[in-house]
């Protein structure tokens, strides 16, 4: 049965998931967005395997492990005659001749560890979404495999027959399979990989050595950092929600989604975590991404996500040959919620691109040309701060006006006047400060229910959502604010199941919630430790450490009774809030200096 205890391996251009016994399940070409080479853990049916399993004859164990501070997987595999063999899997990333070199290509190595072991390498991509295997072609030392859009090409020192008919022969000596791009590999491919897994490793190394981490939960902070940055495409600066598409919210719930684009909300919250932890390079490269889309937005509109080349257009159709995880389909490839309306997203845009115009360390810090620009963000944000729209949950059959996306009108109004301020441009912060008030009025009166003392999530409405938690991270509310605390209680109430905190506790599109959404149980975490009950956060952080896969991630959602993971994987709002919450309850640096 499939399982969402994967390895994430990737050069921020390509990624692949890995099982715990050393089979790539999951992974596109000739990005994150692609068709899935690898799709075996969404089950194509008849002869179509979708994946790159290397194993054992009489294999007993598999134990995979990152190498430190890095996204290289090695996982030793044992057999029952005391034969043993490490495999490594990464995607080559480093600097070569000034320029990162990070192909479309997935790396293994095989080395020998103890006794007299057989391996069987057994490589069968498949494309168009599962409907077939890919065809090949191969010579002395290669397999070509015929894939679209570009076919790929498995050079290695390992015997060839021995692949394409898929039999088991004795490894006597390391082996070493490179899947790039087609055509001819210059050099030793033995020596070559080698050289490259070293400086692959180095590579990463030198990227953590650079992040301020927290003293405590240092590992979790790490990893999460590490994998945050592998689901950026550098070559655009997008980042993806997750590496996945159509994991389901729950077992057979329908709640199946194409994630592998991205939303201006989720890289918001990616960069804001990141920049906490001093990772520049993830928002510069995001902010340019997000300069094209604004200059190309039709009439100054945002699309609430973008594919990560920054086409607007993400239709979204069924894959019918992939049956699903554990075959609870549909599986879906685009996603509908682009013709949505979301108002948060002018906000968020807005928040993004604040830490440029401050920030001495950026190679290229904002300027007055840059506000001119996103002051036409800003008159969108103002402009439908009381405007009806789908909300950050993306719901499919009705619309309001959500607080949290009028809130994030409020934040970019008010983030634009301290942006004005800093230029040196009174007069647009006066204009912007009139704005940030005239919205922060409109929440304070549309969206407060008097009788109950506390904030609603739509206005009007008297419904309980946990991104009015935001509120405090928006610094609309102080911690200390009676109306926020009275919205906490309230939300606490109405919302947590014992360790969980759901989204909303009412129907939506497909029913009533099944499981808990993490990333708004790290919002309640954050709250908890701010109201001044910190001990009471740092217990059920750790709770939530308790669910990280073996590779120490999350996906989006768990079961609020039995903890295991549900939704996409791995889901960057769940490791912004292992970072966040590491950060804001961690003991300080100075408790053991």
């Amino acid at each position: 049965m499939s399982s969402l205890d994967l390895w994430p391996i990737g050069n921020c251009q390509v990624s692949a998931l890995v099982d715990n016994a050393a089979g790539l399940v999951w992974g596109c070409q000739p990005r994150v967005d692609g068709d899935p080479l690898f799709c075996s853990l969404l089950e194509p049916q008849g002869d179509v395997r979708g994946e790159w399993r290397i194993a054992l004859d009489g294999q007993i164990s598999a134990r995979p492990r990152y190498l430190k501070n890095t996204p290289i997987l090695v996982t030793r595999l044992t057999d029952g005659e005391g034969g043993a063999a490490d495999v490594y899997d990464f995607c080559p990333r480093f600097d070569r001749s000034g320029r990162m070199y990070r192909p479309v290509a997935f790396l293994r190595v095989v080395r020998p560890v103890a006794g007299a072991p057989r391996v069987k390498v057994d490589l069968k991509p498949a494309m168009g979404w599962g409907t077939r295997q890919a065809e090949r072609t191969s010579g002395t030392n290669h397999i070509r495999y015929l894939l679209k859009p570009q076919p790929l090409r498995l050079t290695t020192d390992a015997p060839v027959i021995h692949l394409l008919e898929g039999r088991g022969f004795r490894l006597e000596r390391p082996l070493h399979f490179f899947l790039g791009p087609d055509e001819p590999f210059v050099g030793d491919v033995g020596h070559t990989l080698a050289t490259m897994l070293h400086q692959t490793a180095d590579h990463w190394r030198d990227w953590v050595r650079g992040l301020a981490i927290p003293f405590e939960w240092q590992q979790v902070v790490i990893r999460s950092a590490i994998t945050l940055k592998l689901c950026q495409l550098e070559e655009t600066g997008a980042i993806v929600a997750a590496m996945t598409t159509s994991i389901p919210e729950h077992p057979d719930s329908g709640r199946n989604w194409d994630y592998r684009y991205c939303w201006i909300r989720d890289a918001y919250y990616t960069v804001q975590a990141l920049n906490r932890l001093g990772a520049l390079d993830v928002l510069e490269n995001y902010l340019s991404y997000l300069r094209n889309i604004v200059d190309t937005a039709a009439g100054g509109m945002i699309q609430p996500l973008y594919a990560v080349s920054g086409e607007p257009k993400l239709d979204e159709t069924v894959a019918e040959a992939l049956a699903g995880y554990r075959g609870m389909g549909p599986v879906r490839v685009g996603n509908a919620a682009y013709t949505q309306a979301q108002h948060d997203a002018y906000g968020q845009i807005v928040l993004s691109n604040t830490q440029a115009f401050f920030d001495e360390r950026l190679f290229r810090k904002a300027d007055a040309e840059d506000f001119r620009a996103l002051e036409r963000v800003g008159e969108r944000a103002f402009a439908v701060h009381d405007k009806p729209d789908a909300g950050l949950w993306e719901f499919r059959t009705r619309t309001g006006v959500h607080t949290y996306s009028a809130v994030m009108s409020w934040a970019a109004c008010d983030r634009l006047a301290n942006i004005a301020g800093e230029l040196g441009l009174a007069g647009r912060a006066k204009v912007w400060r009139r704005r940030a008030a005239k919205v922060r009025a409109t929440i304070e009166d549309r969206a407060w229910l008097p009788k109950q003392g506390r904030f609603a999530a739509s206005f009007g409405g008297e419904e309980l959502d946990a991104s009015l938690l935001q509120m405090l991270d928006m610094r609309f509310v102080a911690a200390d604010d009676p109306r926020f605390l009275a919205t906490f209680e309230a939300l606490e109430k109405g919302l947590r199941r014992g360790d969980h905190m759901l989204r909303y506790a009412a129907e939506d599109d497909f029913g009533l919630p099944e499981t808990a959404f993490n990333f708004c149980t790290f919002w309640f975490i954050e709250a908890l430790h701010m109201v001044g009950r910190t001990e009471e956060a740092r217990a059920l952080y750790s709770t939530m450490l308790e669910r990280l896969t073996p590779a120490g991630l999350l996906s989006e959602d768990s079961d609020f009774v039995t903890g295991e993971l549900w939704g996409n994987y791995p889901q960057t709002y769940s490791l912004v809030g292992l970072i966040n919450c590491a950060g804001l309850l961690s003991r300080p640096w100075s408790s053991v200096r």
